[in-house]
C-alpha cells in the first residue's frame, strides 16, 4: 500500500492524496492550489500520473482547495466515480460552476485590459469542463460502506467543518487508513461536532491551526464592537467572506445582534450569488447542522440578497453606514475586489477579515496592514480600519484537534500531519508526539510512503467493518 502527498503538504491548499492499494488507485481530495504564485503555478503543471489510471476520487468536502482541481482531472481523461456526501455533492455544483465562471471572467477581463503576461489569458478550466465533472459525482450517505474492490472500501464520517464535510476512513483488508479532512469545532454555532473514527492504522490529519488556540472572545461581542466603531464614523463595513459556512455564520450573528438591539437597523448586503445559493442548501440538509427552522428564517431576512451584477453595482450608489458581505474570503477574486477598490481608501470604513488568510493572498496583505493592495493591475491605498475577528473559525485549533484524535480507541501505527503551513504542521506534530506519544511526521510535497498492510501494533484494534461489503464501486 502506497500513499503519495500531491498537495496540502506543508501548505494549507491543494489537498490531494493518492492511495494505491489492492490494485486500485484512489485520489482523496482533488483540490486547487491557491495563495502565492508559486503554489498557483502547480495547477498548470502536468499531472504526476495519467488521469485515466485512477479508479476513484473521494472528496472530504466542497471547498475549492479540496475539490477545485476536479475539472482539470476530468479534462485530462478521468471518467471514474467521484464519491462524497450528498451535502458536498450539492455544494460542488455551486462551487465548481462559480469557480469556472470566475476564471472565465478573470481571463476575459485580463484580455480586455491587457494586464496579463499571457496572450491570450486562459482560464484553468471552463464551464463545460465543470458540467462534465458534475456527471461523475455519486453521493453516498454518512457512515454508509462503499466497496471499491473485494478488499478495499470506505466510509464517510461527519467532520463538522462545513455542510457535507467528512472524514474518509478507508479499509484494505483489516488495515485502516483515515483522512481527517478539515475538522470543525465541537462547539460551532452552526455545524455539529466532528466524529473521530473508532481506530486507524494510519492517519492523515489537518493542521491549519496546529500552532494556535482560538480566541475565547464571543464573536458576537467582537462584531458588535466593530460595527459600533464603524457606524459612529458614518463608515461602511466590507467583509471578504467565504460563501460556504462563514457567510451563513455572519448572518446568524447579525440576526442575533439586530434582534437583541445591539446593532442598528442599517442595510446589510450579501453580495455573493454563491453564498445565497449555499444558504438555500442549509434548508435541504437540516439534519447536518444545529440551525432551527426559525433561525434559518432569521438568516434569510438578515440581509438583502444581491444576485445580479446590476444589484451589486447599485450598492455603490448608497451612502452612510451599511455592511457589505462579499466573496471571496481571502480577497483573491469575486465581487469583493470592486468593493475594496471603492471603500479601502476611506478611513471611515472598515475591512473586516472574518476567516483564515493564507500567505500570499490579498487578505493576508490586508491582515498585515499593507499600505496598498493590487487590484486589477493597479495599486489601491488602504486607509480603512482593518479588523480581524479572530474568534471566528470553522477549523479546530490544536487543542480541539488533539481532543478529536484522543477520541480514537487506539493509537495509529503512523500519523501524517498535513494541510498546514510549516510552522503550524510541525507544532501540531510535536503536540501529538508529546501529548499522545504517537509516531508522527510532516510529509514533503510529492513524497511517497510505503504502508505495510499488516502493521506491527502494540495495541490490537478491531477489524474494519466496511470490508467485504456487497455494494459495488459504481
Amino acid at each position: 500500500m502506497k500513499l503519495t502527498f500531491l498537495g496540502a503538504a506543508q501548505t494549507v491548499t491543494g489537498s490531494r492524496y493518492l492511495l494505491e492499494a489492492d490494485g486500485k488507485r484512489v485520489l482523496i481530495d482533488c483540490g486547487l492550489f491557491q495563495g502565492p504564485k508559486n503554489l498557483r503555478l502547480r495547477n498548470w503543471e502536468p499531472l504526476p500520473f495519467a488521469a485515466d489510471t485512477l479508479d476513484a476520487v473521494i472528496l472530504t468536502h466542497a471547498h475549492i482547495d479540496h475539490c477545485g482541481y476536479l475539472p482539470v482531472l476530468v479534462r485530462n481523461g478521468y471518467r471514474g466515480p467521484v464519491y462524497c456526501t450528498p451535502g458536498t455533492a450539492d455544494l460542488c455544483e455551486v462551487m465548481l460552476r462559480d469557480s469556472a465562471r470566475l476564471q472565465e471572467e478573470d481571463a476575459a477581463f485580463a484580455n480586455r485590459h491587457g494586464f496579463s503576461k499571457h496572450h491570450p489569458a486562459l482560464p484553468l478550466y471552463t464551464t463545460r469542463d465543470v458540467e462534465n465533472t458534475l456527471r461523475l459525482i455519486g453521493p453516498r450517505e454518512f457512515d454508509s460502506p462503499v466497496a471499491l474492490s473485494n478488499r478495499l472500501g470506505f466510509r464517510l464520517l461527519p467532520a463538522g467543518h462545513i455542510l457535507g464535510s467528512a472524514s474518509v476512513v478507508l479499509c484494505c483488508g483489516h488495515t485502516v487508513i483515515a483522512f481527517s479532512g478539515d475538522l470543525g469545532r465541537p462547539e460551532d454555532p452552526l455545524m455539529r461536532a466532528p466524529s473521530p473514527p473508532a481506530h486507524a492504522d494510519y492517519l492523515v490529519v489537518e493542521s491549519t491551526y496546529g500552532d494556535r488556540l482560538h480566541d475565547a472572545t464571543d464573536p458576537e461581542d467582537e462584531l458588535a464592537a466593530m460595527f459600533a466603531r464603524t457606524f459612529a464614523r458614518g463608515g461602511i463595513v466590507v467583509m471578504p467572506c467565504f460563501a460556504v459556512g462563514r457567510a451563513q455564520e455572519i448572518l446568524y450573528y447579525i440576526a442575533r445582534l439586530k434582534d437583541g438591539g445591539r446593532m442598528p437597523n442599517v442595510p446589510v448586503y450579501l453580495d455573493s450569488p454563491m453564498a445565497i445559493s449555499v444558504t438555500d442548501l442549509y434548508r435541504r440538509h437540516m439534519g447536518e447542522h444545529r440551525l432551527t427552522v426559525s433561525q434559518m428564517h432569521a438568516i434569510d431576512h438578515a440581509a438583502f440578497m444581491t444576485r445580479t451584477v446590476d444589484d451589486s453595482k447599485a450598492i455603490a450608489s448608497r451612502r452612510g453606514p451599511m455592511v457589505i458581505i462579499a466573496g471571496s474570503g481571502m480577497a483573491t477574486g469575486g465581487r469583493v475586489l470592486h468593493h475594496l477598490n471603492l471603500y479601502a481608501p476611506d478611513p471611515r470604513n472598515t475591512i473586516a477579515l472574518v476567516g483564515y488568510q493564507a500567505p500570499g493572498t490579498r487578505g493576508a496583505a490586508l491582515e498585515a496592514h499593507a499600505p496598498a493592495i493590487k487590484l486589477h493591475g493597479d495599486y489601491v491605498r488602504v486607509r480603512a480600519e482593518i479588523s480581524s475577528i479572530s474568534s471566528l473559525s470553522a477549523h479546530a485549533d490544536y487543542r480541539e484537534t488533539v481532543r478529536w484524535l484522543a477520541g480514537m480507541n487506539c493509537p495509529p501505527v503512523r500519523s501524517f500531519v498535513t494541510h498546514g503551513e510549516p510552522a503550524a504542521a510541525d507544532a501540531l506534530r510535536r503536540r501529538i508526539v508529546e501529548t499522545l506519544h504517537w509516531d508522527c511526521t510532516v510529509p514533503e510535497y510529492l513524497e511517497t510512503v510505503e504502508l505495510p498492510e499488516e502493521p506491527a501494533r502494540e495495541h490490537p484494534c478491531p477489524p474494519c467493518e466496511s470490508t467485504h461489503i456487497p455494494d459495488t464501486a459504481n
